[in-house]
């Protein structure tokens, strides 16, 4: 255990050195170098470099395809940012994430499908042809503000909560909406669910040239832009006034009151923007999926999205995007030892737990948080 120990202190040492020889870098070498990690991501779908094609998916027995492996990697990671300002950032333990993907996935397909009982009724009152629907386009704000509603209803009772109470709440939030999605067969369909969920070029159909259902590329691309888009947006926000409180809550939510933060108000606005972008999230999965119903949004979904963040590292926005590639990636890598996939999962989590609390790329203020907090049960001891 010493030699393991030891080991991830030189890759601790070796980590923060490429981050500090990658800060001191002039303005223009980290810009070229941004452009050129975007120009790979984009490149990722082709990728047919000679050593690395053994990273695809399809150059393995019976393995899913490289493109919608990568969209899947996408989603997730834009699931990982949203729910990082949550956990991450104001520091509050969301188990119920998964209700507001899943709000985000039903906004485009109670709205967007000439399938839904919604659109059907909508037909009827107002005398629409049989092959109108809510536009794809339109969906989009409608599923983001869904979702950022629901997280500000969700948030007003419960953010005067904390710690374990809260965690409890949400996780009950989450299996309210899978419930309610399964149970109201009227508006959702219930176990059935919804198939013929439009992506942007319309429903379903032979006919779509670009979003089709075998050409997975253009898919991916359209994900990974809109999570560049959420990226900026969010780092933007992290370094603003609002993440500035959001961090003073985390690291102690009474002292930062005594400077004169609004607790209540910051979470509120946390719970929100996590929210809206989980929403946006599940929109991208159900156009893509054509279909969805009330068992794809479980609790175990939902806790793999926490453990995404944890594993990845806490407050970091790159180190819960590299957890989330990692917890999408590995298992379709790995096919070959499915009936093993969570066992491993949960020995890898142990040991990164044991090993690495803050997380594989953790946030360097949250590193110093534990070590101060090491410090001071030591000294209580």
């Amino acid at each position: 255990m010493d030699k393991v120990r030891a080991t991830e202190a030189r890759r601790r040492a070796a980590l923060n050195g490429i981050a500090d020889r990658w800060a001191a870098l002039p303005p223009w070498q980290r810009l070229i170098g941004v452009a050129a990690f975007i120009a790979f991501l984009y490149y990722l779908p082709l990728l047919g470099i000679p050593g690395l094609t053994w990273l695809r998916t399809d150059s393995i027995d019976g393995g899913n395809s490289w493109a919608g492996v990568l969209f899947t990697c996408a989603i997730y990671v834009l699931v990982a940012i949203g729910l990082n300002v949550v956990v991450g950032l104001a520091g509050l333990l969301d188990l119920g994430y998964i209700g507001f993907f899943a709000i985000g996935a039903y906004s485009v397909a109670l709205f967007g499908s000439t399938n839904s009982p919604v659109v059907k009724w909508m037909q009827r009152t107002f005398d629409l042809e049989p092959t109108w629907a809510v536009a794809w386009a339109i969906c989009i704000p409608l599923a983001i503000a869904l979702s950022l509603t629901s997280g500000v209803i969700l948030g007003w009772p419960t953010l005067r909560l904390r710690g374990d109470y809260l965690a409890i709440v949400t996780l009950g939030f989450g299996e309210i909406i899978r419930i309610v999605a399964r149970n109201l067969t009227g508006v959702t369909n219930g176990a059935a669910g919804i198939s013929a969920i439009p992506g942007p070029e319309g429903a379903p159909s032979a006919d779509n040239k670009i979003f089709g259902l075998q050409d997975l590329k253009p898919w991916y691309w359209l994900a990974i832009t809109v999570v560049l888009l959420m990226v900026f947006a969010v780092r933007r926000l992290e370094n603003s006034r609002v993440g500035r409180s959001w961090l003073a809550i985390r690291e102690d939510e009474d002292a930062a009151a005594v400077m004169g933060v609004n607790g209540f108000k910051f979470k509120l606005w946390a719970f929100a923007i996590g929210a809206a972008l989980g929403g946006l999230s599940g929109f991208l999965f159900a156009s893509r999926n054509a279909f969805i119903d009330p068992s794809q949004f479980n609790a175990t979904l939902s806790i793999l999205f926490v453990a995404m963040v944890v594993v990845g590292g806490s407050g970091n926005m790159v180190g819960v995007a590299f957890g989330a590639v990692l917890l999408a990636y590995l298992p379709e890598r790995f096919r070959f030892v499915s009936d093993y996939r969570w066992v491993a999962f949960g020995f890898a989590m142990v040991v990164v737990m044991v090993l690495r609390p803050q997380g594989l790329i953790p946030s360097r203020r949250r590193a110093r948080e534990l070590q101060d907090r090491a410090k001071e049960a030591k000294v209580s001891v």
